[in-house]
């Protein structure tokens, strides 16, 4: 699809017109989906995300009943998100040079292929665990070259005071999908076997395809270069670091997914602590959804409140808590409950620190902006599933989660005592 600059501008003035719906409580907490873009690019997202988290389920439970290890269980969800911390910088250049749709698209047919491969070689008994890991970090690297390009091109679909409700509009379907794939991919392991999540997931691809083909997407005009992909890389750098408040925001994103996420990573060990099978598994996981969907409810219906930072930081020790209780629970009916709110306080966290950011960023730096602060956000899983793996199987998963609660209780209760503002460009 081809894009004459007459059509971009109208697209940009179209996002920028307000809504043409009353602003009442129900319109303010859906409001970014008034506008066509986004509405179409969200629910291709959705039905993507939605197969994406059926193989997430599927491929932690096919690791961990093939090696019993906690350790390699970590090592796959290092190299499904490690490639972020290799590639995402180059993403986000490439974000700032080159139109955002087509990134993305290139993506989504590389992330469909490596699906179905692994499908095939599951539902044929050909699969070994160095296949998965192979698969994992090239889908790994193929999102991270499409995860700056999404995440910079949502604010360009709303108009500005949107961007916050969008952000969190975007974080509800990824936490909504996190409720129904785990619930699918539960029914099909159970009932077909675990090469129907692979498959699934592969032609959910498909609606991203369309929904990409069917929006017009405005594109920013980039400055003049000066220089080559690796200057406008260091220009990326430059701009956060003389910005004290994204350096903060990057460290605690960071902070947030070193320490939070290994809960999701690890929870196959957790229910099997439980003695559960694939389908109790799939509803642990469902449960953490569940509370997800609700706090990215709360927090689009809250997008316009002030000082979003302190609000965010209260939410992280929240979490922290949660966490350490979670890691202490011996009772699976408590056990879910914390779940359920550790996952309402974790999305509220990133949606609001990601929305933060993105309204102290220019059009033409979003994408490096965003790129870095993915590379901590997204850079952080891998690194701590790692450690978290390491000690899990050294010690114990409780070990191994009270811990890192522990620590982000401290690093959130750091920040609180010393009035840190969050909400200044």
């Amino acid at each position: 699809m081809s894009s004459s600059l007459p059509q971009e501008q109208t697209l940009e003035s179209q996002a920028q017109a307000p809504p043409p719906h009353p602003r009442g409580a129900l319109a303010r907490t859906f409001s970014a989906l008034s506008y066509r873009e986004f509405r179409l690019l969200w629910i291709g997202a959705f039905t993507s995300t939605i197969g994406t988290w059926m193989q997430t389920v599927a491929q932690g439970w096919v690791v961990l009943q093939m090696t019993n290890s906690p350790l390699l269980l970590g090592v796959d969800g290092f190299l499904s998100t490690g490639p972020m911390l290799i590639f995402s910088l180059f993403g986000g250049a490439l974000a700032d040079r080159i139109e955002r749709r087509k990134i993305m698209l290139l993506s989504q047919y590389l992330q469909m292929t490596f699906a179905f491969v692994l499908a095939l070689l599951i539902y044929f008994g050909q699969v070994q665990v160095w296949h998965i890991f192979v698969l994992s970090f090239l889908t790994g690297s193929a999102q991270s070259f499409s995860g700056p390009a999404y995440i910079s091109l949502l604010p360009l679909l709303v108009k500005r005071e949107d961007v916050p409700n969008a952000i969190a509009m975007n974080s509800m379907q990824f936490n909504l999908a996190r409720v129904i794939g785990p619930l699918l991919a539960g029914i099909a392991m159970s009932t077909v076997g675990p090469a129907a999540c692979f498959a699934l997931n592969g032609l959910s691809f498909l609606a991203v395809i369309i929904a990409l083909q069917f929006i017009r997407t405005p594109q920013v005009t980039p400055k003049e270069k000066q220089g080559g992909i690796v200057d406008e890389m260091r220009d990326g750098f430059r701009f956060v670091a003389q910005r004290r408040t994204l350096l903060t925001l990057t460290f605690l994103a960071f902070a947030g997914t070193f320490l939070g996420m290994p809960i999701v990573t690890f929870m196959p060990v957790v229910a099997r602590a439980f003695h559960l099978a694939a389908k109790g598994y799939a509803w642990m996981v469902t449960t953490y959804g569940l509370g997800s969907v609700a706090g990215a409810l709360v927090i689009a219906a809250t997008a316009h409140i002030a000082k979003k930072g302190k609000v965010a930081l209260h939410l992280q020790l929240a979490f922290a808590c949660l966490l350490v209780a979670f890691a202490a629970s011996r009772s699976l009916p408590l056990s879910l409950v914390l779940a359920f709110f550790a996952g309402t306080c974790i999305v509220g966290v990133i949606a609001l620190y990601s929305s933060l950011v993105q309204l102290t960023t220019s059009d033409a730096m979003r994408g490096r902006v965003m790129s870095i602060f993915m590379l901590a956000f997204r850079g952080g899983m891998p690194l701590g599933n790692l450690i978290a793996g390491w000690v899990a199987q050294r010690w114990s998963i409780s070990t191994a989660l009270a811990v890192n609660g522990s620590i982000l209780a401290v690093v959130a209760v750091t920040f609180i005592l010393r009035g840190t503002q969050l909400d200044d460009g």
